[in-house]
């Protein structure tokens, strides 16, 4: 493939990640209460419909945490974060083979120097690369599926990686979900301390990282 229809192929993809933005953006703005009521409108079949929606989600790029919150509304705590969890990996893996598949000149590339290093790393270690990046939000949840797929990681290390890395943030939004629902503010009060620690203890991490990366560069 010659220079310029790499760099027209990428163009186009850009172009189409804008227009997609754009769309989610402008026509998917849903609140959470309305998301639940369609989810639960199937019956039977809405717990299907949710996972299914969840794992096409990062193609529209809805937001995952609306998406959450409404499957906790929607089923509660636990069968709402096992749903999420299902659809949410899904997504990641669809993502990833979307990625791979895009990108495969990319994602087969030996690359030089600290690229090497980098891709040697990531084909070892890629389940606890994933799994930490799983659980401490240093980029979004989507682009890390994608940047996956670019890579050399192994796809049962982005599986497994993925799938352990979201159960505790999953639950976070879930229980909060589900805890509007149950109206007790006992309840409401602990799901959102749940919320706050589970969601603090990763920002706690990523900022000790970045200030020992930044002491290190210095």
């Amino acid at each position: 493939m010659t220079r310029t229809k790499v760099v027209l192929k990428w163009t186009l993809i850009m172009i189409v990640v804008m227009l997609l933005l754009w769309f989610s953006r402008s026509y998917l703005d849903f609140r959470v209460e309305e998301i639940r009521d369609w989810i639960l409108s199937f019956g039977l079949l809405a717990p299907i419909v949710y996972m299914v929606i969840y794992t096409i989600r990062p193609l529209i790029f809805f937001p995952a945490s609306v998406l959450s919150i409404a499957g906790g509304l929607a089923f509660g705590s636990l069968f709402g974060t096992i749903y999420t969890v299902i659809g949410a990996t899904g997504g990641a893996v669809l993502s990833f083979i979307v990625a791979r598949k895009l990108g495969k000149s990319i994602a087969n590339k030996d690359w030089q120097g600290k690229g090497r290093k980098l891709q040697e790393q990531l084909e070892k270690n890629g389940f606890f690369y994933v799994l930490f990046f799983r659980f401490v939000p240093l980029f979004n949840f989507d682009l890390i599926s994608y940047s996956a797929g670019l890579s050399k990681v192994r796809f049962t290390s982005f599986f497994f990686g993925t799938l352990i890395g979201i159960i505790p943030g999953t639950f976070a939004y879930n229980f909060l979900g589900s805890s509007l629902v149950s109206g007790n503010p006992k309840v409401i009060a602990l799901a959102v301390g749940v919320f706050i620690l589970l969601s603090v203890i990763p920002i706690l991490i990523r900022n000790r990282i970045t200030k020992k990366n930044s002491s290190l560069s210095k």
